[in-house]
């Protein structure tokens, strides 16, 4: 009886496998390969490899796209015996992710110098000359990509391909995290990551780290028919973005948002509602947590806390409208300088703003 309970169930799994999603195949594909180094190593055979340089993505210019080029493990050992380079760095690479077809993507920096490499820093400009693209700063990439009727960013909510670019991109938070955890802070010896790169491990103590990340308010404050809107010293001349700030420990995701508005401008919160998360890879790999509060309509008087902002003011409907219609770098081009401008489309900023311009449309129309 055992015996044949034991066939059924084993019958029910496959089946049951063969009728899984495409996101749990995904999903359960990369927790095999980060759980197990020969399969992640074989995976590398059909994967594909996209190149940073000192924690900058690579990005080729297609018209008005920025794009970030993919290669083979055949290409990529070519490239590093052509730049002096030996294979075995490939073992630095990260895993990042994989396609529907379950081709695993893996991130790898060719600026940055494992504890254990006995390879020297490439150079950035003669790379750049070669692989006919360049490595851009990552806070700059983001406005690069936002440009106006790039097919990348048609759909952010379904198109499966703005997903496998946030991918690419947010690689950077995990290669600098390796960068940053090459020694055990209890021991001091050199950490050893595994072959995905999901966790680095100390020889001596066999302590395990995992990456982290810092949890992160960001709130958009509205006091029924303006929003605040403020900047920090810190951003692009003109931009303007929704209040943000760390969780500091003890805090629920509430009270972190209380006193962040009360710290930042002064302003009392009366109601909020949470609203999405994103992993932001900013200033060390940070998870957003995306709010909406309003204040009493009485008690608006914005009082700029200067060691934390710079300016914060209200704004209009009409005024993010127009702001929103001018936001990518060629419409602000032709039509010149306008009074500010915000984060772009693949910042979460960027959502809580086109939510709160959204709910003030559908709450002026006629019941």
């Amino acid at each position: 009886m055992s015996l044949y309970c034991g066939i059924a169930c084993r019958r029910k799994s496959f089946w049951c496998y063969r009728l899984l999603s495409t996101y749990v195949t995904r999903t359960r594909y990369l927790f095999e390969l980060k759980e197990d180094d020969d399969a992640c190593k074989q995976a590398q055979q059909t994967g594909a490899f996209y190149l940073f340089h000192n924690l900058a993505p690579l990005l080729q210019k297609s018209e008005h796209q920025y794009l970030p080029p993919q290669y083979s493990l055949v290409e990529l050992e070519k490239l590093l015996g052509k730049f002096g380079q030996d294979t075995q760095r490939i073992e630095e690479s990260v895993l990042i992710g994989c396609s529907e077809q379950q081709e695993a993507w893996f991130a790898l920096d060719l600026g940055l110098i494992s504890s254990s490499s006995m390879n020297a820093s490439l150079q950035k400009p003669e790379m750049e000359t070669d692989l006919k693209g360049s490595f851009i700063e990552l806070r700059k990439a983001l406005f690069w990509l936002n440009v106006k009727d790039a097919s990348l960013l048609s759909t952010v909510d379904s198109d499966f391909s703005i997903l496998g670019t946030l991918v690419k991109l947010w690689a950077q938070a995990l290669l600098r995290w390796h960068d940053a955890h090459q020694f055990c802070s209890r021991s001091g010896q050199p950490t050893k990551k595994n072959m995905a790169g999901s966790k680095r491990v100390c020889p001596s103590n066999k302590i395990i780290y995992y990456p982290q990340m810092a949890p992160v308010v960001i709130t958009l404050v509205s006091d029924g028919t303006r929003c605040l809107l403020a900047r920090q010293s810190s951003f692009p001349k003109g931009m303007y973005s929704a209040l943000a700030g760390f969780c500091d420990i003890g805090e629920s995701l509430e009270e972190a948002v209380r006193r962040e508005v009360a710290e930042e401008v002064g302003l009392e919160v009366e109601s909020l509602q949470y609203s999405t998360s994103q992993h932001w890879p900013f200033p060390n790999s940070s998870l957003m947590i995306a709010c909406h509060a309003t204040v009493k309509p009485g008690q608006t008087e914005i009082q700029v806390n200067l060691r934390e902002l710079e300016a914060a003011a209200w704004f209009s409907r009409d005024e993010v409208v127009t702001a929103l219609k001018t936001n990518d770098q060629y419409t602000r081009q032709r039509k010149g300088t306008s009074p500010f401008w915000l984060p772009p489309k693949l910042a979460i900023a960027h959502q809580l703003i086109q939510e709160w311009v959204g709910k003030l449309a559908s709450s002026s129309l006629p019941a």
